[in-house]
């Protein structure tokens, strides 16, 4: 089962996305739904996805989950928790029960605070998680990478994954201080990492699959294929590139891999750390 571990809807008018702001990401200030996404999963032999949340509002989960109730490849919702709650389990209670919501994220980068993170009501609302077995988003920047082995010490039973790789500067070929503290993070067995986001991190008008390679192939290395899926970050990637050539610029920096590690960096690792099951009568 080949499945896209990160893409998006919105839907402008229904909820507000206060990060979508400037001139420079005009070009997705429009609708991106369901319909929109099918035929290019389907043209690059994508059979599932998963949805992740764009804002810090709960409604938000309960739309995604009625879209996934509507369209057969929508295999899970990745919906957001307001974890600093007293009141987050009570929260997670709504939607742990539906199989479809497979995780929780938070736009982690987008707090003033670089330790949020760690914070102790945080944590307080991260070991709810852990104890529900529902998995977390890391979405950082390089920056936030340091807190990991953190995270990982106090919540050892917690599945995690990198979104995007933690967004280096690709678009520099920017390494330092990033890939120090990204295989640092990997050592830890329930840290996971999305090969995602990364065109976006490049320069859009002349992007190539070279200069994505070594950050592919760093995070080869220090994950295992075991631990890496693929996410198209669709609409966003449409900033710089289409949706297949995200496809075919990680199959190209990949190379010439064994067919068992393309397969889970395609779908079986996703699969696992979602828990998603499949009818493969």
């Amino acid at each position: 089962m080949r499945i896209d571990a990160h893409q998006h809807f919105w839907q402008i008018g229904r909820f507000d996305y206060p990060w979508m702001q400037g001139e420079t990401l005009e070009p997705l200030r429009r609708d991106f739904l369901p319909e929109a996404i099918e035929p290019l999963l389907d043209k690059t032999g994508i059979q599932k996805s998963i949805f992740v949340q764009t804002i810090s509002d709960a409604r938000e989960n309960r739309w995604a989950l009625d879209l996934a109730e509507r369209h057969e490849f929508l295999a899970g919702v990745v919906g957001w928790l307001d974890l600093t709650s007293p009141a987050v389990e009570d929260d997670l209670a709504e939607f742990r029960d539906n199989p479809r919501f497979v995780g929780v994220r938070h736009q982690t980068h987008d707090e003033p605070d670089d330790d949020w993170i760690v914070r102790e009501d945080v944590l307080r609302g991260l070991a709810v998680l852990e104890r529900h077995d529902v998995p977390f988003e890391l979405l950082f920047h390089p920056r936030h990478l340091r807190h990991v082995p953190l995270l990982a010490a106090r919540l050892p039973n917690l599945r995690m994954v990198i979104n995007h790789i933690a967004k280096p500067a690709i678009r520099d070929g920017q390494w330092e201080g990033w890939i120090e503290d990204f295989a640092r993070a990997a050592s830890f067995d329930n840290v996971y990492c999305k090969l995602s986001g990364m065109i976006t991190e490049a320069k859009w008008d002349c992007w190539t699959s070279a200069d994505l390679r070594p950050y592919v192939r760093a995070a080869l290395a220090a994950f295992g294929p075991s631990r890496l899926m693929f996410g198209s970050d669709w609409p966003v990637c449409t900033l710089a590139g289409s949706y297949e050539q995200v496809v075919n610029a990680l199959r190209e920096t990949l190379g010439p891999i064994p067919e068992k590690d393309r397969a889970d960096i395609f779908g079986r690792t996703a699969a696992r750390f979602y828990g998603l099951t499949f009818d493969r009568a």
